[in-house]
């Protein structure tokens, strides 16, 4: 089959895309993209299978028996084709392979596609077999249609094999051919030549099924009713007859019954008794199609006489004007006929208790069965189909309250009226449970009611059972407890006799209590009862509910575990993120961390004062979540305060921060071994900003971290291009940063990706999102973070989200002085004068003979040690800054002088006058700075 998406390579394309996280939904067949997903969620890679083999697969006899015929009359048909035939058993693995010329088979044989190997798709990925298991139908895949690499110079088609009365898949059929070879008949063959199989099948089964089929066909032979044909049903519409036919046929007091199907279109359904030749009694469902946009002979096949009285039952219990519409047409037997001599089987005979009348249209067999019998699988099949659904749905967001949500959802309405989850507040929290006994405290998680019943407790509320009640009895002996007749029940009344009462009167008769346990330990309690459904509950339903109680303590228990971890490590990051805002006036912060409601991550900023009034500002984000990542994002917190205290330039900070990652990636000097779990591999993101407010100045750099946003003070938003360095631990790469002059008022906005990038929207409309919201003027810091979030942020984030916003504050002119002296001694008597004129001119002259002599004794180390010119500056800021540089790169060293010693003690002075001193290089040579507070 040729296919002009595959042929230009379109296909092609979007498979690569959908192995890069693309989105390709609109480029792909719903089925091959539903497969794709279940095959990269399985962990398969297209280039390398691993497919298992088992030399002895086999289908049984009877199977094999009734598929034979129709598996060489397909090869026959197929042998000039270069088409092969494969069968599959139920789960995948192939029993017989037939037909296809000597290169086919070569081909397939190279790719394993041969007796004995696994074909389902969780081996093998999308193929004719596997998907169509999957999938429960017909399927056709074609060239990179398939998952796997190897598979794609093929076209193939499988249909499963139902057993026809018990629906459940025998086996899949399969044709494949070389893709070149392909055609869409593929399709139709596979398709029919299952159909044929499944008839053999179904003339295979026993005798009594066989009689009572037969019983049914000689009945309507005369009206020319088929089992074959779906009157133009699709797959959805057949599994919903077969449903509803299964429940009437297990209903002995319901003859009738309406369907809704696709399309504008429904259904009638008849229970009719059948009698075999040889006495075997059953029954047999048919359907008639209303609404189809074509005649369709597929009628009821019974007619009532005129005045002939309705059947006993319509749907419900109630009367549709569609169902009534089509009652009268529908009778038992002719009233002319005694009904025992009906009931009776002549001797070589078979017969429809209802036998069809001169005239009738055909209806379409969908089930033929006994009713006791029917009854039982119908329940059992419900129950499985309830299980099965429970270990999906439940357990799917590792929260301990949508968790036991989810429980309650599953249990109402199909198997409970009302269902209530109770859990200690330890559970909650995620704190390991205490052992739980009648009168333990809990509180009601879940509730969920098919009407509105009264109840005792409602969701929120504080409670604990007495210990006589069936839910006490469940928490102290961790078994389920069966309350058939509530109304005998006296312990379960004795939690609350008068408004349990009521409960009673409003028609409740039936619980099951079942304990919530996982590993050993007692979570809570469910408890399951019937109000609407007169059915009590019995045995098999205790069964279940244990089933369905244990699938969900599991998950409530992961949940627990999960939140445990995640508040730990939210209690580890929250404790090394900064707490308040540092003292400093270069700019006004406000900032925001989010966590992810997953896991908690490595996300974290600061503001980190810095000599010379100058801020440094830093965001980071460190790979993974949990609590290793919380632990490095507090390590490399700390490495970036140790290298702001030596006043490195951000660039050379990043070098360090580039060089720590790598070391704590390797262990730090300690051998890992390979299989330990406890190696992670570590990597992070950052952005190092530092902001002059005396120059305008900003210098940037940044290490794979998203690139900031500056926002003027006319609102104007801006992206600073900033070069992009490597993440943190790679190393051998050297980080460039960029200068900026800021208007004063200017907001320089820092973010982490979970801002502006998740599942769903990619980083390109995230920052376009950010530009438009950014874009206000005159707001400040906080209302600038609120408005962001409030964007951006979803509602359940995927990653945690720090955000830092700073509006730039500016050192005036009035608040800085500064001289540029010669290196020469004399200086140092007029720079002592001039720092106590400065200071008596800003009203500080208490400050004076401090900051003079501090002054005094830097300006001589400098004359006296350093060389190139000399420069004295003092600042105004929350503290007295007194600074002198030089073109020297020597530090001074603070040292104790010895007695004899004539120097070395005037930057032990300096160190005793002043709060703080230090030195930060610069590209011309260093600056020696000092802080005093003010008075």
């Amino acid at each position: 089959m040729s296919v002009a998406w595959d042929d230009i390579g379109g296909l092609v394309d979007a498979h690569e895309r959908f192995l890069a996280g693309a989105r390709v939904d609109s480029d792909v067949r719903d089925p091959v993209l539903a497969s794709w997903k279940r095959c990269r969620a399985a962990g398969l890679e297209p280039g390398r299978l691993y497919i298992p083999y088992e030399p002895d697969v086999a289908l049984d006899e009877r199977f094999m028996r009734a598929a034979e015929p129709v598996l060489r009359k397909l090869a026959d048909s197929l042998s000039e084709l270069g088409t092969t035939v494969a069968l599959c058993d139920g789960q995948g693995w192939m029993v017989k392979r037939l037909g296809g010329n000597r290169e086919l088979l070569a081909r397939l044989d190279s790719v394993h596609f041969a007796p004995g190997f696994d074909m389902s798709e969780e081996s093998a990925g999308t193929n004719g077999v596997g998907t169509a298991l999957v999938e429960r139908g017909p399927v056709q895949v074609v060239g990179r249609e398939h998952f796997a690499d190897c598979l794609q110079p093929f076209a193939c088609a499988g249909a499963p094999i139902r057993d026809p009365l018990s629906g459940r898949i025998e086996a899949v059929l399969d044709l494949s051919c070389l893709r070149d070879d392909g055609d869409p008949i593929m399709l139709r063959l596979v398709k029919e030549a299952a159909q044929a199989i499944e008839a053999r099948l179904l003339e295979a089964s026993t005798e009594r099924e066989r009689a009572l089929l037969a019983a049914y066909r000689q009945a309507t032979a005369d009206t020319g009713a088929g089992v074959d044909g779906a009157a133009g049903l699709g797959r959805i519409d057949l599994a919903v007859l077969r449903e509803k036919a299964e429940a009437l046929l297990a209903s002995p007091h319901r003859t009738l019954d309406e369907v809704n199907l696709t399309g504008g279109r429904s259904a009638i359904l008849l229970r009719r008794p059948v009698v075999g030749a040889s006495g075997e009694s059953g029954v047999v469902v048919e359907a008639r199609i209303l609404g189809h946009p074509s005649p369709v002979d597929l009628g009821i096949g019974t007619r009532a006489p005129a005045g002939h009285p309705p059947g006993p039952h319509t749907p419900g219990g109630g009367s549709h004007s569609r169902v009534a519409d089509h009652t009268h047409r529908m009778a038992w037997a002719d009233p002319t006929q005694d009904l025992a001599q009906a009931l009776t089987p002549h001797p070589g005979t078979a017969h429809v208790v209802s036998s069809p009348s001169a005239g009738d249209t055909p209806g379409r067999l969908v089930l033929v069965g006994e009713p006791g019998v029917g009854r039982l699988a119908l329940l059992a099949r419900r129950r499985l189909e309830l299980l099965h659904e429970a270990g999906i749905r439940i357990g799917a967001t590792l929260d301990v309250t949508r968790t036991a949500e989810e429980v309650a959802e599953i249990a109402v309405p199909r198997f409970a009226d009302f269902a209530a989850v109770d859990l200690p507040d330890a559970v909650l929290n995620g704190e390991e449970p205490e052992v739980l006994g009648g009168d333990s405290p809990l509180r009601r998680v879940a509730l969920r009611s098919r009407n509105d019943e009264p109840r005792l407790y409602h969701v929120g509320d504080a409670f604990s059972y007495v210990s006589s009640t069936p839910q006490a009895r469940s928490l102290e002996s961790g078994r389920a407890v069966l309350e058939p007749v509530l109304s005998e029940a006296l312990g379960w009344f004795a939690q609350d006799p008068v408004r349990l009462e009521r409960v009673l009167a409003a028609g409740t008769h039936s619980l099951i209590t079942v304990p919530l346990r996982a590993r050993g330990a007692t979570l809570g309690v469910v408890s399951f009862y019937r109000c609407a459904n007169p059915e009590p509950f019995e045995g098999d339903d205790l069964s279940l509910a244990q089933e369905l109680g244990g699938r969900a303590a599991m998950c409530i228990d992961n949940a627990r575990r999960f939140t445990r971890e995640h508040n730990t490590a939210l209690t580890l990051q929250r404790s090394l993120l900064p707490r308040g805002r540092p003292e400093q006036s270069a700019v006004e912060v406000a900032y925001r961390y989010l966590p992810a409601q997953a896991a908690v991550g490595g996300d974290w900023f600061d503001v980190v004062p810095l000599s010379g009034a100058r801020v440094a500002l830093v965001v980071g984000d460190v790979v993974g979540h949990g609590l290793h990542a919380a632990a490095t994002m507090g390590r490399l917190r700390t490495a970036v305060h140790n290298f702001c205290a030596l006043d490195l330039p951000p660039d050379e900070v990043l070098t360090h921060l580039d060089d720590l990652v790598g070391r704590l990636d390797r262990g730090e000097g300690w051998a890992l071994e390979k299989s330990s779990a406890e190696s992670w591999s570590i990597g992070a993101t950052c952005l190092f900003a530092v902001y002059d407010p005396v120059s305008r100045r900003c210098t940037l750099t940044r290490a794979g971290h998203p690139l900031p946003a500056v926002v003027a003070p006319d609102g104007t938003v801006d992206f600073v291009d900033l070069p992009s360095g490597p993440p943190l631990g790679l190393g051998g790469m050297p980080f460039e940063t960029a200068e900026l002059e800021l208007a004063e008022g200017s907001q320089l906005v820092l973010y982490t990706d979970g801002l502006v990038e998740d599942r769903h929207r990619d980083i390109d409309a995230g920052l376009a999102r950010l530009r438009a919201v950014l874009a206000h003027p005159g707001r400040g810091p906080e209302d600038t973070c609120e408005a962001v979030l409030d964007a951006l942020l979803p509602a359940r984030p995927g990653d945690d989200v720090a955000l830092l916003v700073a509006r730039t504050h500016v050192l005036g002119s009035d608040r800085v002085a500064q001289w540029d002296l010669p290196s020469d001694p004399s200086v140092v008597s007029r720079a002592r004068a001039m720092v106590t004129q400065q200071l008596a001119a800003w009203g500080l002259s208490d400050l004076a003979f401090t900051t003079e002599l501090v002054a005094s004794e830097l300006v001589t180390n400098a004359i006296r040690y350093a060389t190139g010119p000399l420069q004295l500056r003092l600042l105004r800021d929350r503290a007295l800054i007194c600074e002198v540089s030089d073109g020297s790169n020597t530090s001074p060293r603070l040292r104790r002088a010895r007695t004899e010693d004539e120097g070395g003690r005037g930057l032990f002075l300096v160190a005793q006058l002043t709060e703080r001193w230090g030195t930060r290089y610069t590209p011309h040579g260093k600056i020696i700075w000092t802080e005093q507070p003010l008075p």
